[in-house]
């Protein structure tokens, strides 16, 4: 890492400053000095495979990519020994890599290979191209090997192993002519490939390309594979020297500009927020392409955000307004349709009142768009009744947030996880549920010694490699965190000093751990006292700590509670308003933090400015024009118990789908059918929409501009890529239209508009601006009027009248209890292929080929008991339904824990047909993880419902990186800078 001490040193006559640790490619780049390089790339550091970088120091050839500046050095760039080591290292480069650009979809401005040859002025290679024995795999559904194209420099292995540390390429250094393989040699699609796309976006040429680049990027690209190797090999055979074909490889690459569209946009899947462009041709979505200036990811996607936008253009997408007419739906006119949402929804609220009608928006919208939809539901219809997804998953943790140190989210950045000694991760999974940001744990473990300590039922992807796993039982980490904090202080390991100068609460939080001593902590959750300890060691010997959690904590009675003691624990160890420290709830949805930061919430105005605040409302009176409702509206659990109990009567439903994803599914249909209206605005017809009386079309991400807010507070700027999809329409627009029908004077042209007005009244966010978030730029809330941000917050202070923080005593709520028969204990989560209930990624061929269904994880204990195998067919009941799922066996679960993804539409499979309307007793967000269930076995054994592409059946190959020092000790290797056209051998 650099740091501010600063070297001097001489390039080719001219004098350059370094930071300190930088190497010489790094500073020269910094200073605009060109010097070739294809293996070094600055996400991955040096790896010294393609000696292109070959510089003279002090008469010696060395590579700059791994050579760190040191003060007064000399380096020669020019030098006739330097320019024939990198020309001697690009030729064999070119023996390796079938040169025909022109004919090439990578051809696009962006190939490594390409534009150093260039820039290098080779108009012929020394060494003839050798074709390589291996045939292309074309295995994987998303991106194809070629060998033939292979230039072995190991950017795909240093991506796979080191940063996205999925460890599953290599160089098989050790064959008469290396190639890269997938574990230890299988074709890449029954390898465990995560399809993260890490590989196909660093590959320096064409050797790894997406699939819907193939034959449709460029203009002769399309033809057949024989005759346009004929055409590869005609044109070799007369070429008169690679200027000229550079030439005419230039203007067809310039001509593709034309048709070739690149968008930068945000990905709607997860909570980590990564951005990058979409190459688009008309409505063919070619790639994605991370880019280094992206503030999250910088170049790391998972296989959603990589692969996962085949959906936009499925032909089950509504493109037109659909009414419902006894049993069946008919296609409407837009005038039709929002005409009849605006007179039944005022009918009903003049008829029942202002809170007969309630809102739900969605994470998967714009914070433009929750903007709007908590204004209308406040300015324009008089309710506070709005509410968002955030209920269902984050809103204990934004409540414990809330209790101990002022803000709710997380308090640092993706880069102070990365930088933290100790992370802890309690209840949750990001390598399945935030796959970009579990690469920045496994990186900071593998490469850089972090610890990691990962509490939960499931030994998930996190537990395997985490140095301490522990597994308690259900529901009791509130008991867990608490021991471990009293043990802390029982040692005297809290940071008094920060206790003193920062927290308010110390002696009485002190007097209510009293019972939760070591003895009652293992009586209770199942740990060993020697286990507890460890862990408590383990924290107070960390330098520097982050405590990450999610659904596992948050899906409980108790969620706000254990929320509240992960708080605890880091204020009285420290760990909170330095680097490296802090608590991170885990966004699940790529909006869930901005739809709350907008207002979508029953007590908060945007901001989380709280509607019985009388001079908050006086505020948005004014701007706003309008008297505002005074009292609580409802959140979404009681929306369900109002409509059962009859006080609400209509709902306006933003982008989700209430009826597969609301615990106890079977109570919340039946509350549908008892509205007298029920609108939905959505991009697919959705379970929930069977139940709608208006559907409305609405467009995914792709087909509008707006911003997002990732899990970090890090507000985003999405470009539109599409248009929408026939007469379907971006959310704010047709909300706008429905609040003109309704009487509102709204005329917002662009949804900048919208930020404006928002940023003008929330204080959290007076300096945010489109302006300011520009392409890839961002802003990390609060943001100060002058456009200063908080990428790490409490760093002067805590957002509470004395500017204290506050140690708060969380009670122990114990689970949910069943009857004896229920003797099953059923918990749920995410899988990495899917999102939420599937509408999105089922539609995508490639991802359903991986996991066409989910599946029900057994242990190998319950398995040998209830005689079954992997194939088996089981019945699930609990008090509030039935499920039939085939089975897996596998040792991620122990014991009479279950588990089962929540990653489907399937009525037969759905994890909430089984789950109560029990909630958290603070937030009311389901009890989704409080389950048990009887089973009976329908099938013993059967085919497996893991298909042979399920990465979880491979083999990983773990390796320190490229290695190339086995490279160098192939027999018959010469160093390029010793070389005098003597090719190597192999």
């Amino acid at each position: 890492m650099s740091t501010n001490v600063k070297k001097t040193f001489v390039v080719d006559g001219r004098l350059i400053s370094a930071s300190d640790h930088e190497t010489i490619l790094q500073a020269l780049l910094e200073n605009d000095v060109d010097v070739p390089h294809i293996c070094y790339h600055p996400a991955l550091g040096p790896i010294q495979t393609c000696d292109t970088c070959m510089v003279d120091v002090g008469g010696n050839i060395v590579r700059a990519c791994a050579t760190p500046v040191e003060d007064g050095m000399e380096v020669r760039t020019k030098s006739v020994a330097a320019r024939f080591a990198r020309k001697e290292a690009m030729d064999r480069i070119l023996k390796n890599h079938d040169l025909y650009c022109t004919v090439c979809d990578n051809n696009n401005g962006n190939c490594t290979v390409h534009n150093t040859t260039m820039a290098m002025d080779i108009d012929h290679q020394s060494y003839p191209f050798r074709k390589k024995p291996y045939e292309e795999d074309l295995s994987n559904p998303f991106y194809r090997y070629d060998p033939n194209q292979c230039i072995l420099c190991g950017r795909c292995v240093e991506a796979c192993q080191n940063l996205q540390v999925s460890e599953v390429l290599s160089i098989a250094w050790d064959r008469e002519i290396p190639r890269v393989i997938w574990d230890n040699d299988v074709p890449i699609n029954e390898s465990s490939c995560v399809s993260c796309g890490h590989c196909v976006t660093v590959c320096p040429c064409n050797a790894l390309m997406e699939k819907n680049m193939i034959g449709k990027a460029g203009f002769l690209t399309g033809i057949e594979p024989e005759p346009l190797q004929t055409m590869i090999d005609l044109t070799k055979a007369v070429e008169p020297g690679y200027r000229a074909i550079f030439s005419i490889s230039e203007m067809e690459s310039a001509m593709r500009k034309s048709r070739i569209q690149r968008t930068k946009t945000v990905c709607t899947y997860c909570g980590v927020g990564c951005s990058f462009d979409v190459w688009t041709k008309d409505r063919e979505i070619l790639k994605v392409e991370p880019q280094m200036e992206a503030p999250t990811n910088q170049i790391s996607t998972c296989i959603k955000g990589k692969f996962g936008w085949d959906f936009v253009n499925s032909p089950d997408r509504l493109t037109k307004p659909l009414i419902r007419r006894g049993d069946a739906f008919y296609e409407a006119s837009w005038d039709e349709a929002l005409d009849l949402v605006a007179k039944r929804l005022t009918e009903i609220r003049l008829k029942h009142g202002d809170d007969a009608v309630a809102f739900i928006s969605s994470s998967k919208c714009t914070n433009e768009e929750n903007y709007l939809i908590q204004k209308l539901a406040r300015a324009v219809m008089h309710t506070n009744n709005v509410d968002n997804c955030s209920r269902y998953c984050q809103s204990p943790a934004t409540e414990g947030l809330r209790r101990t140190v002022g803000y709710g989210g997380d308090t640092g950045s993706v880069h102070d996880l990365a930088m933290a000694d100790l992370v802890i991760i309690v209840g949750a999974n990001p390598a399945e549920s935030h796959p970009v940001l579990s690469t920045r744990l496994r990186r900071a473990k593998k490469k850089y010694g972090q610890k990691h300590i990962v509490i939960d039922l499931r030994r998930n992807g996190m537990a395997e490699k985490a140095d301490m796993f522990v597994r308690p039982e259900p529901g009791t980490d509130l008991v867990l965190l608490s021991a471990v904090t009293k043990y802390i202080i029982d040692q005297g390991w809290q940071d008094q000093s920060f206790i003193d100068g920062h927290v308010d609460g110390y002696a009485e939080f002190v007097n209510s751990l009293a019972m939760y001593s070591l003895a009652y902590a293992e009586r209770t959750t199942g740990v060993p006292q020697s286990t507890i300890k460890q862990l408590a060691s383990m924290i107070h010997e960390a330098k520097s700590v982050c405590i990450c959690w999610a659904m596992g904590v948050t899906q409980h009675l108790g969620g706000s509670e254990t929320s509240t003691a992960i708080c605890n624990l880091l204020l009285v160890t420290g760990n909170m308003a330095r680097p490296g420290t802090g608590a991170y709830p885990l966004r699940g949805h790529n909006n869930v933090q901005g739809a709350g930061d907008m207002g979508c919430n029953p007590v908060y105005l945007p901001g989380y400015e709280r509607v019985d605040d009388p001079l908050v409302r006086a505020k948005y009176e004014q701007a706003w024009g309008v008297e505002l409702p005074t009292t609580k509206g409802l959140d979404n659990h009681e929306m369900v118990e109002a409509i059962h109990d009859g006080k609400l009567r209509a709902m306006l439903l933003q982008g989700e789908e209430m009826a597969l994803v609301d615990s106890n599914s079977h109570y919340v249909r039946d509350a549908f059918t008892k509205l007298d209206f029920f609108v939905v605005m959505d991009v697919f017809f959705s379970k929930t929409a069977e139940f709608a009386d208006v559907v409305l079309p609405a467009s995914p991400s792709l087909e509008k501009e707006g911003t997002f807010t990732n899990t970090e507070r890090r507000i985003q700027r999405l470009y539109q890529v599409l248009e929408p999809l026939g007469e379907s329409k971006p959310d704010w627009i047709i909300l706008q239209e429905l609040a003109r029908r309704l009487g509102a004077d709204w005329n917002y042209q662009h949804p900048r508009e919208i930020l404006e007005e928002m940023a003008s009244l929330a204080e959290l966010m007076k300096g945010v601006t489109y302006e300011r978030l520009e392409g890839y730029r961002s802003l990390q809330w609060p943001v100060a009027e002058d456009g200063t941000d908080s990428p790490l917050l409490y760093t002067d202070g805590f957002p509470f009248p004395n500017g204290r923080a506050r140690l708060v005593p969380a009670k122990w709520i114990e689970p949910t209890e069943f009857a004896p028969e229920y003797d099953l204990h059923l918990n749920n989560g995410r899988m990495l292929e899917h999102f939420h209930e599937g509408n999105l990624t089922y539609r995508v061929a490639g991802i359903k080929e991986k996991i066409p269904t989910t599946y029900l994880e057994v242990s190998p204990e319950l398995a040998k008991e209830r005689g079954i195998e992997t194939g088996a067919l089981v019945r699930l009941t609990s008090p509030f339904g039935q499920l039939k799922l085939p089975v897996v066996v596998t040792d991620r679960v122990q014991g009479y824990q279950m588990y089962l993804p929540m990653n489907t539409s399937n009525d037969e499979e759905a994890i909430n047909i089984l789950t109560s309307s029990e909630s958290d007793v603070t937030t009311h967000t389901p009890a989704y993880k409080e389950l048990r269930v009887r089973m009976e076995v329908l099938r013993e054994r059967g085919k497996s419902p893991l298909t042979p592409y399920n990465y979880r059946l491979g083999h990983p190959n773990p390796q320190p990186g490229v290695q190339v020092e086995k490279k160098w000790a192939r027999a018959g290797y010469v160093p390029v800078e010793q070389a005098r056209h003597r090719p190597e051998r192999g």
